[in-house]
């Protein structure tokens, strides 16, 4: 695309990848509510996100550092992105801080796999590598960003596209391990009827003043 917008965020891609109707929930109808999962991550960030860069060796650190990707219509902030110097040239190499221990699934690897796409078009630079650090283990996990990572990436970013073009949400469907870990399920409902959590959250709001009135 030649121009950029109504960027997606970075975060909306973990979020899409992890479940489409979460994503949809946060970045169109503006919904969030706080669990404990979340707020150890939104610590964890607090502490990480101050800007600033740094030299170490042949290795210049740069913190919070704003990413673009105009080709998939994409913007964010980077954690942590390491250049790593070999012959007088620099290799980005993004670092994401993550809570808890890795997952069974590619959300955060998605993720992590879009500021490599960033930094790329950023820099004209192959990215084959970056880290996700989770703060339970302290130790990173390298994540090589292949063929597949980038399809799954690209996939998610397309995906989200046609949710914001349409402004639909996509329905609810109940899936036990990932639904019972979202901060989003009681607003989401995935086993009740009906598309929409600002809906169903607007009726129930009516029906408590209704009751209300009544008494």
């Amino acid at each position: 695309m030649d121009e950029i917008d109504a960027p997606i965020p970075l975060s909306a891609v973990q979020h899409a990848v992890y479940c489409l109707r979460q994503a949809a929930l946060i970045h169109l109808e503006r919904l969030w509510r706080e669990n404990l999962f979340t707020a150890e991550g939104r610590v964890l960030h607090d502490n990480v996100d101050e800007a600033g860069e740094r030299r170490r060796g042949d290795v210049r650190s740069v913190h919070a550092m704003a990413l673009s990707c105009r080709r998939l219509g994409m913007a964010g902030v980077a954690d942590l992105v390491e250049f790593r110097s070999e012959n007088g040239v620099e290799t980005p190499f993004p670092v994401e801080f993550k809570r808890g221990k890795p997952k069974l699934h590619r959300a955060d690897e998605a993720q992590l796999c879009a500021q490599a796409l960033c930094l790329e078009e950023m820099t004209g630079r192959s990215v084959p590598q970056g880290a996700l650090f989770y703060a339970q283990t302290k130790r990173r996990q390298i994540v090589e960003f292949n063929g597949e990572l980038r399809r799954v990436t690209e996939e998610a970013l397309m995906r989200l596209r046609e949710i914001f073009a349409s402004g639909q949400t996509p329905p609810p469907h109940f899936r036990a391990q990932t639904c019972r870990a979202c901060s989003l399920l009681e607003l989401c409902q995935p086993k009740a009827a009906g598309r929409s959590a600002r809906a169903w959250r607007d009726r129930e709001i009516a029906a408590l003043l209704a009751e209300g009135d009544e008494a």
